[in-house]
């Protein structure tokens, strides 16, 4: 014969299991996904870990040896758990909340026996009160992975999967996903135009500073249309100041397509300017940058002037740009300064200059000579119209303006008149120091007094 409930009994029953769904409901509104009014009730219960935490996958126990190599990552969130509860007539005074089915996304908790065992439990330590919310919490702060001894030491967390090699990327894009979604739904203030935007319509960046895209897109915009590289960063004043640059992800996520190929070779021609060892493969197609090669040879064997293009993979002489013609052939570029100087230092139409034609070819002479006198008178312009950098050695002229100067390579600050560094904190100290040769000098004033001529018509006095 069937046990013969109380009507009073159900009706009380009936009431707390209304009365714990309706605040479960209020509490929870995002996790409840279905109608609670049917005495079952299905949850969909994200696990925060409440910061970073380390994960280490390991392969279940299994009768065979394992194939999987334990995978290690770090993160604050886990796929949520799926949860069907059904609410018998006598719960919560007499009997305990009964699970239709947990299951795990991505099946990342294995197995799921134990939770419910842990469920059970609560509801027991309870005395007969409603446990939904208490069940709710425990798994949305991640506290039951404690309590299911599921933590190696007191930041890792151990997880037992038959495949932690593909379990590992699907928890990692689950959380970069669920952060996504959380941004896009909150507003932020652009710490540029001061307004506030939905997160969709802006960008966190690694620093953490967030900008809105159309305040990005056109800073970002000007600077590398006027090729300033290095501006192309956070515009926070203490990440100016640190010099923080943009990484290739944030930069493509807001400017053009055309903007971002531009921003990737200026940020080459920069590494090659820095880097003097670096040539520029020669075929018209690729001209990408290659970098020396580690050799352990000397310079007087050869191998040092051999360049291969990673991208093309040419290999060419980083001396005359010309096909690798191995370290004992001579470089005729390599040498051509002397060979000029050997050439003009004779006298014309003599043997000598005869014999060098003969040995190179006249078009080539002639290139060779052109190519040193410009070469020469360059570097007289240089030295007339610039100002070395005393940081990068780079040359800068002055248009107009006072004789601090700040050198858009390296900020070094310096004194273009005599080539002296500058503190950064007191530039100006230079020019105010009595006694130093640019005292009183930091603006240089061209007299007219020198070419004065008397207006005709009128006598001088």
């Amino acid at each position: 014969m069937p046990e013969t409930v109380d009507s009073g009994l159900l009706k009380e029953c009936i009431e707390l299991q209304i009365e714990e769904l309706e605040v479960l409901e209020a509490i929870y509104p995002d996790y409840v996904s279905n109608d609670t009014s049917s005495g079952s009730v299905k949850l969909e219960i994200p696990v925060e870990l409440g910061g970073p935490h380390d994960i280490l996958l390991t392969n279940i126990v299994q009768a065979g040896p394992s194939t999987s190599s334990p995978q290690s990552l770090t993160l604050t969130l886990l796929p949520p758990l799926l949860l069907h509860i059904t609410l018998p007539d006598t719960y919560p005074l007499q009997a305990s909340p009964q699970l239709s089915l947990i299951r795990s996304t991505h099946s990342w908790l294995f197995p799921t026996t134990r939770l419910e065992d842990l469920i059970v439990e609560k509801w027991s330590e309870q005395s007969g009160e409603g446990v939904l919310c208490d069940v709710v919490e425990l798994i949305r702060s991640g506290a039951f992975l404690d309590d299911l001894d599921m933590y190696q030491d007191h930041d890792t967390i151990l997880l037992q999967h038959p495949t932690p090699q593909l379990l590992a990327p699907l928890l990692t894009s689950f959380e970069t996903s669920a952060r996504s979604d959380e941004f896009n739904q909150n507003s932020y203030s652009c710490s540029v135009c001061l307004s506030y935007f939905k997160g969709s319509k802006c960008l966190e960046l690694s620093c953490k500073h967030i900008f809105c895209r159309s305040c990005l897109e056109d800073f970002w915009g000007l600077c590398i249309t006027e090729g300033d590289v290095t501006r192309v960063g956070c515009p926070d004043p203490e990440c100016v100041k640190e010099g923080r640059a943009a990484n290739e992800e944030e930069v493509a996520r807001v400017v053009s397509k055309e903007s971002l190929v531009r921003w990737q070779w200026l940020k080459e021609k920069v590494m090659m300017e820095r880097d003097p060892t670096i040539s520029i493969c020669p075929m018209v197609f690729c001209q990408k940058p290659v970098p020396k090669p580690q050799i352990t040879e000397s310079e007087e064997s050869g191998w040092h002037r051999l360049r291969t293009c990673s991208s093309c993979s040419y290999s060419f002489c980083s001396f005359c740009k010309r096909t690798w013609h191995g370290p004992v052939s001579p470089c005729p570029i390599s040498s051509y300064e002397t060979v000029v100087l050997d050439y003009l230092a004779l006298p014309e139409h003599s043997p000598g200059r005869r014999a060098i034609e003969t040995r190179y070819g006249r078009t080539i002479i002639a290139k060779m000579v052109g190519a040193y006198q410009e070469e020469q008178a360059f570097k007289q312009w240089l030295a007339d119209s610039s100002t070395p950098c005393p940081g990068c050695n780079v040359h800068i002229e002055k248009s107009v303006g006072c004789n601090h100067m700040t050198c858009t390579k390296c900020k070094q600050h310096f004194c273009y008149r005599c080539g002296t560094k500058l503190s950064a904190a007191s530039p100006y100290q230079h020019f105010s120091t009595p006694g130093s040769r640019c005292y009183n000098k930091l603006f240089d004033f061209i007299s007219d007094n020198d070419g004065w001529q008397p207006v005709e018509g009128f006598d001088a006095l």
